[in-house]
């Protein structure tokens, strides 16, 4: 929330509808192997969603590379500073799942 200035209280969009989010989702969470050392807490990693979003999406792999490319974009667009390179490789890692679903 700070790196994006917003504070408690807040209207916060979702970064994937706009609409109000309400849960602040992990891209890779837990179940996917991601860790504190594997940068699960990272801004790179932490996405604005609204519940039915955070359910529709979460915890699937097909899911992650689409999820990592509209946080990237808006990360870009609010002028956050982050690790491309980190993100760049987990989109290339997770892109393989959404071609098994085509």
């Amino acid at each position: 929330m700070q790196a994006l200035g917003y504070e408690k209280g807040d209207f916060i969009p979702s970064e994937i509808s706009g609409q109000k989010a309400v849960d602040i989702c992990h891209i890779i969470p837990r179940g996917m192997g991601g860790n504190p050392e594997g940068g699960l807490d990272r801004i790179e990693n932490l996405m604005a969603q609204t519940r039915e979003e955070h359910i529709q999406l979460g915890d699937k792999r097909h899911t992650t590379a689409e999820q990592f490319r509209k946080h990237r974009d808006f990360l870009e667009l609010n002028g956050v500073s982050f690790d491309y390179a980190w993100m760049d490789a987990q989109i290339a890692k997770y892109e393989v799942y959404e071609m098994d679903q085509v």
